[in-house]
């Protein structure tokens, strides 16, 4: 049902992208989504369209890389009215004027203000605040954590932790990921311990996170990186380890040639590193029963924590329609449009109501660790927000790869990546 929903969705995104008029008066809506979730979308802008009838919306399915279209877009005089924007890249957005401040809109509604602030969780709206300025507004966490196998572990009698509470450390989860790692006769891997469905530089710096180092200081508009901390390399170096050392991953060469989440979906792989972006794919995939879990804590580390992971909804600062974009803005990330992500599972919802809600919990039945989910946006911490990410991940990219490959150690980032880093965000 919810495939079919999304198909529908997509087709509806579609006929609205192509078939319009540039000078109609719609309230323009850009976002980014696979079918699924673009079937949940429309049921949110539906509803917000069956209770003001008066305000029509036009949605504007994103491309392969939808900050290089937004840019293009708002350069060409034809910035959408509402934009869907991503933590570790909106503030470039805002610093270039791309971005209403929404702080004014909200002192003029105080009480809406109130109720937002009380009912939102407080590491996600934070997010979207940049130079004193609101961006956006949270729509979702998307943090992540670790997806495993029922069956499979099971079979070896293993019971991994299913709250954040009760981390388990590198150690525990060494040993899981080993005894998960089956191989043939000949040696050749049947069954991985664990795989990543995550950009591989970033889930290594989550290790490096749990293992108690902040990524950067501050974690918003920083001025330097946390690099070249030693717990920050452990971590890292750990994660690398994993493949390359004990065997329990597949390589880095090896992932060109194989679809980690097929490997999941599949049984092949026992965990997955992941968010909820997974979810419906997994639960789609036939003969897999699944369930979540949280992440691994270094020897250093201070509890297990997740990535603030999240996306938010933001007006262009030169909409003409920024009346109509607020009150699209306030319902879908207010208690009505949350309640109804919450129910087709696609998201979990940003807000407190919706994330504890019965219509969460029913959508996601299936999942007996509830709390990695409910409680994960709690336990997340920041990833650096700065106008020159692009710049800082063109780093990452280059840096972490032969760390990921095995052919150099983590604590190279103490000569080449930390001082390369630092010095974009002096000069940015």
């Amino acid at each position: 049902m919810l495939r079919s929903a999304g198909v529908a969705g997509a087709a509806i995104v579609a006929a609205t992208l192509f078939g319009c008029d540039d000078h109609d008066d719609a309230l323009t809506f850009f976002f980014q989504a696979n079918p699924e979730e673009a079937g949940a979308r429309m049921r949110v802008v539906d509803e917000f369209q069956r209770r003001h009838p008066d305000i029509k919306v036009r949605t504007v399915l994103s491309g392969g890389d939808p900050m290089q279209q937004l840019l293009t877009y708002c350069a060409g005089g034809k910035c959408p009215d509402v934009l869907m924007v991503w933590e570790l890249t909106y503030a470039g957005l805002a610093d270039r004027g791309v971005l209403l401040d929404l702080n004014p809109i909200l002192a003029a509604d105080p009480t809406y203000a109130s109720a937002l602030k009380s009912e939102s969780v407080p590491v996600l709206y934070d997010t979207f605040g940049f130079k004193g300025g609101q961006y956006a507004f949270p729509e979702q966490w998307s943090g992540n954590y670790l997806y495993f196998n029922e069956k499979l572990l099971a079979e070896a009698n293993l019971r991994p932790p299913g709250r954040w509470e009760d981390a388990w450390s590198f150690a525990e989860f060494l040993d899981f990921a080993k005894r998960l790692t089956k191989r043939d006769a000949s040696g050749e891997v049947t069954q991985w311990g664990l795989v990543d469905t995550w950009v591989p530089y970033y889930s290594a710096g989550l290790f490096g996170m749990n293992n108690g180092a902040n990524w950067s200081s501050p974690w918003n508009n920083p001025r330097r990186m946390n690099f070249d901390d030693d717990p920050f390399i452990e971590g890292v170096q750990f994660y690398a380890n994993l493949a390359n050392k004990y065997q329990v991953a597949p390589k880095a060469a090896d992932q060109q040639s194989m679809s980690t989440m097929d490997l999941f979906a599949r049984g092949q792989a026992a965990m997955a590193m992941g968010g909820h972006w997974r979810y419906s794919t997994f639960s789609e995939a036939g003969g897999l029963d699944f369930d979540v879990t949280v992440l691994p804590v270094g020897p250093k580390g201070h509890g297990s924590w997740s990535d603030v992971g999240t996306t938010g909804l933001a007006i262009a600062a030169d909409s003409p329609r920024k009346q109509q974009a607020w009150e699209f803005v306030k319902f879908l990330t207010g208690p009505v449009g949350q309640a109804v992500i919450a129910e087709t599972g696609l998201f979990v919802p940003a807000l407190k109501s919706a994330i504890n809600s019965a219509g969460f919990a029913k959508a996601h039945s299936r999942v007996h660790n509830l709390n990695v989910l409910t409680g994960g946006p709690a336990r997340s911490r920041h990833l650096p927000v700065t106008p020159a990410w692009e710049r800082v991940d063109a780093l990452m990219d280059r840096n972490f790869g032969p760390v990921l490959r095995g052919v150099q150690s983590a604590t190279s980032f103490k000569t080449d990546l930390a001082a390369d880093v630092d010095k974009v965000l002096r000069n940015q």
